[in-house]
């Protein structure tokens, strides 16, 4: 029977944590990029389905539920964010909003990731998490929207022939209103049992594990 000193085992252990951080590198950024992908696709999607509902005054898109995956795992992070930029430079070449379509890359992609890095920050509390995104496109995307959508001259409430171009505060305020709703109804209606049926089939333990 032989037994390695102290000096052999911390080597042993000092060689073999290299392999194991870059194992874990290596997940991490797999896992960010199926999320990116899962969310440039879905956001893609609902544009395509919902049109004017997606992307215009109300901002209602069903991809948003996918943030959930931030409640999971610190990839999807930055996941949803390369994602959401991905989807929203696609739809600025499509859209033909040009410049001012820049304006949705950058803070539409901003206000993804401040609302998913407060989904993993509040991931013990998962309701109160998924108030991150809620409030994130609810306070930044109306911003500038108004400036986008009226430079496109497109800036009528759906379902209704109320324009509310050239009047900033009114746009701004009823953007907060439609865009925090929709947010909601989808993070909590669709967002929140995806979070339970992961859970339920044990996904959130996996993905967890292959964070780590």
């Amino acid at each position: 029977m032989s037994s390695s000193s102290p000096v052999e085992a911390a080597r042993s252990a000092a060689s073999a944590t290299p392999s194991t951080s870059s194992s874990s590198r290596s997940a991490r950024v797999a896992q960010a990029g199926m999320v990116a992908a899962t969310y440039a696709a879905a956001t893609l999607v609902t544009l395509l389905l919902l049109q004017g509902l997606a992307w215009g005054p109300v901002q209602f898109r069903i991809s948003e539920a996918v943030c959930v995956l931030a409640l999971l795992t610190p990839a999807a992070v930055p996941g949803l964010t390369v994602g959401c930029l991905v989807a929203n430079l696609i739809a600025l070449v499509v859209n033909g909003t040009g410049a001012l379509g820049l304006l949705d890359v950058v803070f539409g992609s901003l206000a993804t990731f401040l609302g998913a890095l407060w989904c993993w920050k509040m991931r013990e509390r998962p309701k109160v998490a998924l108030l991150g995104p809620v409030l994130a496109n609810a306070l930044i995307v109306p911003a500038y929207l108004p400036l986008m959508l009226q430079g496109l001259g497109f800036y009528t409430i759906p379902f209704t022939s109320i324009a509310l171009d050239g009047a900033y505060l009114p746009m701004y305020l009823f953007g907060l209103v439609a865009t925090g709703l929709g947010e909601a109804l989808v993070m909590y209606v669709l967002g929140l049992p995806l979070f339970s049926a992961l859970k339920r089939f044990n996904v959130a333990k996996r993905v967890g594990a292959n964070s780590m």
